[in-house]
């Protein structure tokens, strides 16, 4: 069975649409920005036109960026994770805030628990190697769970 494609039944040419939410994904700009960005290149598009493309086909072009990064990571030589954990009050109550980032600073995976525990710390690390594989170097802050 073919994958159908996400840009079916837009008017618009997926290149276009394609270039829009990817500026907005890509980079920290408001919709207004990228509305102004695609006007100096000659395309006349409103931020709302934006907004839907981001609601409608968002989710597809994130995962495509994840993936292809997961890919050139994993081929990294020296693919390292630091994992640590925070202390940080929620409504007065302490929780845990527990981090990974990988050798570029890019945080893969935050989780906030109640329990500070082993079975805790081991379940964000499953996740974490489901998703994005074992990493060669795991460097932690030698936590006590």
């Amino acid at each position: 069975m073919t994958k159908r494609s996400p840009f079916k039944y837009f008017k618009t040419s997926p290149e276009i649409i394609r270039l829009a939410v990817m500026l907005y994904v890509r980079f920290p700009l408001s919709l207004r920005n990228v509305e102004d960005l695609l006007h100096e290149r000659g395309i006349d598009v409103s931020h709302d036109t934006i907004r839907f493309w981001w609601n409608r086909l968002g989710s597809v072009f994130v995962s495509e960026i994840r993936g292809r990064r997961v890919q050139q990571l994993r081929a990294f030589s020296r693919w390292q994770w630091h994992v640590d954990e925070v202390f940080v009050k929620i409504n007065g109550e302490r929780h845990y805030l527990w981090r990974a980032v990988d050798h570029e600073g890019e945080v893969l995976e935050s989780v906030v628990t109640k329990r500070r525990n082993k079975r805790s710390a081991l379940k964000m690390l499953r996740k974490l190697m489901r998703r994005y594989g074992q990493p060669e170097v795991l460097v932690t802050d030698r936590f006590a769970s």
